[in-house]
């Protein structure tokens, strides 16, 4: 048996049993989205933001999200607060960098994110990886507009030079730690119709980052299982955005690891040893 997808299935079980709280700092578009999926993966939500009680919630987290996608300076102040009391307590932080690149506001809040945090995982789309990689990018909102060549070394680079996994989502998602690199095809294109499905992906990110301390795997293990719910819902949905929207919800919650063993589209491509 595949070693990675016997180990994604068994940190699905393992979500399942130990019901991690994940402590979500996230945007207003799609908390609700967030917190039902984070329930229907096995974990449990809290969305707390305030700066008066960030750094005690933190403490009760198995995991700590931050997103930017109704950002706010406020807000921001509040995920440094957050994040500082997980590094001390060993909590991994995984970080959804929303629209970086399009204002001044989003960009200087990465940076200053990623200089005074610790990050264990950055899940993002091609332009914002791009961006905060220093490769360029275009993005339209929070959607990212064309395609970067040679997205992997890009994003393994990235990963190399801030000693954290990468993962960027797309037609192909693709995770690596910088020695690492997992090319994931499962998921399906409806997923892109629905608004806070790329929301979703870091909310599964931050449930298996809980369970596993390799963030590779957890980044990996993640984006297998949520394509392939993704997949398992559009098979019932069809091509009705609507409908898939709710299908999504059911198939995380019957999610199994048989599921993970049978579906998985996987390829881990190990670094060559000197």
């Amino acid at each position: 048996m595949n070693p990675v997808v016997n180990a994604i299935a068994s940190d699905l079980s393992k979500i399942r049993e130990n019901k991690p709280l994940i402590h979500h700092i996230t945007n207003f578009v799609v908390m609700n989205e967030t917190a039902n999926a984070t329930l229907c993966i096995g974990a449990l939500p809290v969305m707390a933001h305030a700066k008066e009680e960030v750094e005690e919630m933190v403490c009760f987290a198995s995991a700590l999200l931050l997103n930017i996608g109704t950002l706010t300076p406020e807000l921001i102040d509040s995920m440094v607060l957050a994040g500082k009391k997980a590094n001390e307590l060993g909590v991994p932080i995984v970080f959804d960098p929303v629209g970086a690149g399009a204002t001044a506001l989003r960009t200087d809040a990465c940076k200053r994110i990623l200089n005074e945090l610790d990050i264990a995982i950055i899940r993002g789309n091609s332009a914002e990886i791009g961006i905060l990689a220093g490769a360029g990018g275009e993005i339209k909102g929070v959607e990212a507009i064309g395609t970067i060549n040679g997205m992997a070394e890009i994003a393994q680079a990235f990963a190399a030079a801030n000693n954290f996994t990468v993962s960027v989502t797309g037609a192909t998602d693709i995770v690596t730690d910088g020695m690492r690199v997992a090319l994931i095809k499962n998921g399906d294109p409806i997923m892109a119709t629905v608004t806070g499905t790329g929301c979703i992906s870091t909310t599964i990110t931050a449930a298996f980052a809980a369970v596993q301390n390799d963030t590779f795997l957890a980044a990996t293990g993640a984006l297998v299982a949520y394509g392939i719910a993704g997949e398992n819902a559009a098979r019932v949905s069809g091509e009705k955005p609507g409908t898939f929207h709710a299908c999504l919800y059911d198939a995380l919650y019957e999610l199994s690891p048989e599921d993970i063993i049978r579906g998985a589209k996987v390829e881990v491509i190990q670094p060559v040893s000197a």
